[in-house]
């Protein structure tokens, strides 16, 4: 079922999603060539139990994190361990963070040092395919019509969108209906309501679209080891432009 916020509830979302912002600019700030996963990890829960408030993704099916870090070919749900950001990688944070009754989810992809162009362009082009799809996230479009601008844009530049994980409502799930694909449907799938709020997310890669999971059960991969980056905004529904809460 879709869930429309009242304003109060998206105040909150709101005052979240400030923190949810923070901290993605601390640990943005943190990767770096010579840090190990374990340890943007360790940062990540540092900072939430600082601020008094709850990780999202820490327990949330099994999941034994705080944080994703998904590096180069993967995709989303990378576990944070051992292994260590290097020189020319291509890194993407994703974390959600639960305050009053609420989560938001929020994602950024960051090359590490000198990457090469195709790693620079896939990042700016998914970031900026967030940003396309969000000039359709009003009242009165359709969820298809955001997939579809994201598709177009990121397609256009020569890559491809995942299809196998979408974007998805946000609140006091961590994932409501509906979901968001990243690809077809202009004038499909239920009409946007102000009041409704969403995760927008592209994943794309630099190769083909699809996915492969890691043995560990959780990381995805791109199936033909080509590059990945994410971008993720939690947003609410209005008339006009959306409100961005992370």
């Amino acid at each position: 079922m879709i869930v429309v916020k009242s304003p109060e509830e998206i105040e909150v979302m709101r005052e979240g999603g400030g923190i949810l912002r923070e901290l993605l600019a601390i640990v943005k700030n943190e990767v770096r060539a010579g840090i190990s996963t374990r340890l943007i990890d360790e940062l990540v829960e540092e900072e939430v139990r600082r601020r008094g408030v709850i990780a999202s993704f820490k327990g949330y099916h099994g999941y034994p994190a705080s944080v994703c870090v998904s590096i180069n070919d993967e995709v989303v749900h990378g576990i944070p361990g051992s292994r260590v950001v290097m020189e020319g990688d291509v890194v993407s944070i994703d974390l959600g963070v639960y305050y009053k009754g609420f989560h938001t989810d929020a994602a950024v992809t960051v090359g590490v040092g000198q990457v090469d162009d195709r790693s620079a362009s896939l990042i700016e082009v998914t970031r900026g395919a967030l940003e396309e799809g969000l000039k359709y996230v009003r009242a009165g479009n359709y969820v298809g019509d955001v997939s579809q601008a994201i598709q177009k844009y990121v397609e256009s530049a020569g890559f491809a969108v995942v299809r196998e994980y979408t974007g998805h409502g946000v609140g006091r799930a961590l994932h409501e209906e509906p979901q968001v694909p990243n690809f077809e449907g202009e004038g499909r799938g239920p009409r946007l309501r102000r009041g409704m709020t969403l995760a927008i997310e592209p994943m794309v890669t630099a190769g083909d679209w699809r996915t492969k999971i890691a043995n560990n059960a959780w990381t995805v991969h791109t199936a033909d080891g080509s590059l990945s980056a994410h971008f993720e905004h939690s947003v609410a529904v209005t008339d006009g432009e959306p409100l961005v809460f992370a």
